[in-house]
């Protein structure tokens, strides 16, 4: 089979106006693997939570140090009392 005639994209076999690699193709196969390969690496780091998923080092919010610890709650007022003469 003479590959150099091969397009590296072909319609779609579904029905559909889109495009796909096509694996008769080197450069076609080569993006097929390409892609494979770089989905499985980005799902593994997003599971390890590594590299540009890793978490933030340090902490991220912390209060002013003059509200820490935080004061007290003034106590509530006492109600009314009503007087009757």
């Amino acid at each position: 089979m003479d590959d150099d005639h091969e397009p590296v994209f072909r319609k779609s076999r579904w029905g559909t106006n889109r495009y796909t690699y096509n694996p008769r193709n080197p450069i076609g196969l080569a993006l097929i693997v390409g892609t494979l390969v770089l989905t499985g690496v980005m799902l593994l780091l997003m599971e390890n939570r590594a590299g540009p998923f890793a978490p933030p080092s340090g902490p991220t919010w912390s209060p002013p140090p003059e509200t820490w610890p935080a004061p007290a709650w003034p106590s509530a007022p006492a109600p009314p009392t009503v007087t009757t003469p």
